[in-house]
């Protein structure tokens, strides 16, 4: 198994080219089964999680072409088979968003309940009742959802999501697309991800109002064409870069990250210290002064995002003072925490929320990745810390992070990836 290798306490200074949203990329490839013709994607990142989401798609009987020179895909169907295997959606969450889509276009589905990171148990309840309320009957047996539309199709349906939920947003988002009449997605996730979808899916047909609000309006459609559609760059992955230049008190221009997308992520970097400023082409990140305790609390977006908490806390890890950092969105998003300690950082985990004190020097140590965010927010450590860091089960940053120890060491980390 892979390990990445870390010699710490260099300053990052260049340029780090973003690349195309994950989680963007992964709502938009299930698209291509409401399509009579081929969706082609570009800016498509070269991820694991994207290779998981083309391995499901072929196995729902479409045809899925790769382009990794290009960074483009090529999906076309019609679907032959309706049903997605266990086998390879325990691998990724986002696989249940094939769900919405195969319901709306065949009538039927056959999903098993997904996987992922263990960040907690993140329920597919309001898929299935969204689905339920425009007419779906659906069965949850023996691991899988079992699914199917009334005669006729699905039809349209005033939906008020009791909380906000990116994925159950896209899933009915889709399904609506082609309903019979209108549906009302209210309390609708914001994230820059779901207008991306959103566009796409107008871009093939679909009439959609509300682009970018809590409150979506579609007007069902008969059908669907094929589209061409530009992937969004990944606001989690220039994060994490910013995130890179302040903990290293370094400069990087990070090529095509969006500030606006950032959020409440951009607010609070600038509390803690980091200089954030548009330039042509990019954001470039500093580090104006010492770094300083700032408490945070995930929230949906615009708000601080969750995929974002474990980079912010290892910077604190760092900085004067002290931060309380607390986590509404997953129960479970602190086993980074024990893996920091032990690079002496100084955390204290009380229930939601935990306190950071910051040092004024961590120490490089072998540690365990345990999910996504997580495994970046210990390179992060590795890159400020006193000796060598060795980051263990590094196959989750494959998931979401392209070239990630490529594009560190081309602006100065001291990074290798050991096979």
């Amino acid at each position: 198994m892979d390990r990445i290798r870390i010699r710490g306490g260099r300053r990052l200074s260049g340029r780090i080219p973003v690349s195309g949203a994950k989680n963007a990329v992964l709502a938009l490839m299930p698209t291509a089964l409401l399509a009579e013709a081929p969706l082609v994607l570009s800016n498509v990142p070269d991820l694991v999680d994207v290779q998981t989401m083309s391995a499901l798609l072929r196995e729902l009987g479409m045809t899925v072409e790769h382009d990794r020179a290009a960074r483009r895909l090529v999906i076309a169907g019609p679907a032959k088979a309706h049903e997605a295997p266990y086998d390879i959606v325990r691998r990724m969450r986002a696989s249940v968003l094939v769900l919405g889509p195969l319901l709306a276009r065949y009538g039927v589905a056959r999903v098993s309940l997904p996987g992922g990171c263990a960040i907690g148990t993140r329920p597919v309840d309001l898929h299935l009742k969204g689905l339920e309320a425009m007419g779906a009957e659906i069965a949850v047996e023996g691991g899988y959802i079992e699914a199917r539309a009334p005669r006729g199709g699905l039809r349209g349906a005033r939906i008020i999501f009791p909380l906000v939920s990116v994925g159950a947003t896209e899933n009915l988002l889709m399904a609506a697309t082609l309903a019979q009449g209108e549906t009302e997605l209210i309390n609708a996730a914001r994230e820059p991800e779901i207008e991306d979808l959103a566009l796409c899916l107008m871009r093939m047909g679909a009439r959609i109002e509300g682009i970018g609000t809590g409150r979506l309006k579609v007007q069902g459609v008969p059908s669907l064409g094929g589209a061409e559609h530009p992937v969004l760059p990944d606001r989690i992955e220039a994060g994490t870069y910013a995130c890179a230049a302040a903990i290293t008190g370094g400069d990087l221009l990070l090529e095509g990250a969006r500030l606006d997308h950032l959020g409440a992520v951009a607010r609070v970097l600038r509390e803690a210290g980091v200089a954030l400023h548009e330039e042509a082409g990019g954001l470039r990140v500093t580090r104006a002064n010492g770094l300083h305790g700032v408490d945070v609390i995930t929230e949906p977006f615009p708000g601080f995002a969750t995929d974002m908490q474990a980079q912010f806390m290892a910077l604190m890890c760092v900085a004067e003072g002290a931060a309380m950092v607390t986590e509404t969105i997953f129960e479970n998003r602190f086993m980074h925490v024990p893996e920091l300690n032990r690079m002496g950082a100084r955390i204290n985990v009380h229930g939601a929320s935990a306190i950071v004190r910051g040092v004024p020097a961590l120490s490089g140590a072998p540690v365990m990745a345990t999910d996504l965010r997580a495994s970046v927010s210990l390179v992060l450590a590795g890159l400020v810390a006193r000796g060598e860091t060795i980051v263990n089960r590094v196959y989750h940053l494959d998931r979401g992070y392209e070239r990630l120890e490529e594009k560190l060491a081309a602006v100065g980390a001291d990074i290798e990836r050991l096979r």
